[in-house]
């Protein structure tokens, strides 16, 4: 049996991997956005309501931040292991 070939089955497990990174990296990046822009540098002495305001906004770019790169590694790994099996089991 020629293992060559990739099946449709790997084409479409590659394509979802390749998905769930490109969405990790969009998510860090939302979240770098929230964090840098949104939220930006705390005013010196501000008022009660943009305090809320920066805290509120500095938690949503921590937490996206997080879950983009632990989304973006995750699907990392998981590429590098379905490429190393593929090469493994086109060896044999």
């Amino acid at each position: 049996m020629d293992r060559t070939k990739s099946t449709k089955s790997e084409l479409y497990f590659h394509q979802a991997v390749n998905a769930v990174l490109l969405a990790g990296l969009i998510i860090l990046f939302i979240g770098a956005y929230y964090c840098v822009v949104k939220a930006g540098i705390p005013y010196q002495d501000a008022p009660q309501e943009l305090q809320i305001q920066y805290a509120v906004n500095m938690g949503i770019g921590e937490v996206l931040v997080k879950k983009g790169f632990l989304i973006f590694v995750s699907a990392g790994i998981v590429r590098l292991l379905f490429k190393s099996m593929l090469k493994k089991r086109q060896r044999e």
